[in-house]
């Protein structure tokens, strides 16, 4: 029996060795697609953490995805978009995970201003050339 055969027949692992333990996104979620809250997590959502998340006898109940999401915002505010990349998670399960943050006061969710709020273009211009003129 040839070698491409004998491999055919053998069962693919879905791991290899080197790799160590893979968790299952709906693990990591415990099945859920959605976050209990109201909150909104949009793509650009900043999560910023709260003081308490800072504590060191903080909920040791918490998976590590959680506690590395909330390390990762200590230096700086990141989107979702970003933990989702730096995690290498989908965002849904990273929406899943910083919704179970906001719900135990661990971080807060901040969005960027609207571009309606936003100052017109025309005005900052204007508003430049008068500095200039001075």
């Amino acid at each position: 029996m040839s070698d491409s055969v004998r491999n055919r027949r053998r069962p693919q692992h879905w791991i290899d060795a080197d790799a160590g333990p893979v968790v299952r996104p709906y693990a990591m979620t415990r099945g859920r697609t959605t976050h209990g809250g109201s909150h909104r997590l949009d793509l650009i959502a900043l999560v910023v953490p709260e003081p308490a998340a800072h504590d060191p006898g903080r909920d040791q109940s918490l998976s590590p995805e959680h506690v590395e999401i909330v390390e990762r915002c200590e230096d700086a505010p990141l989107s979702i978009a970003e933990l989702a990349a730096g995690l290498d998670l989908p965002v849904g399960v990273v929406r899943v995970l910083v919704g179970d943050l906001v719900d135990d006061a661990l971080v807060h969710v901040t969005r960027p201003v609207p571009p309606a709020e936003l100052p017109d273009v025309s005005i900052l211009r204007e508003v430049i050339n008068g500095l200039r003129a001075l």
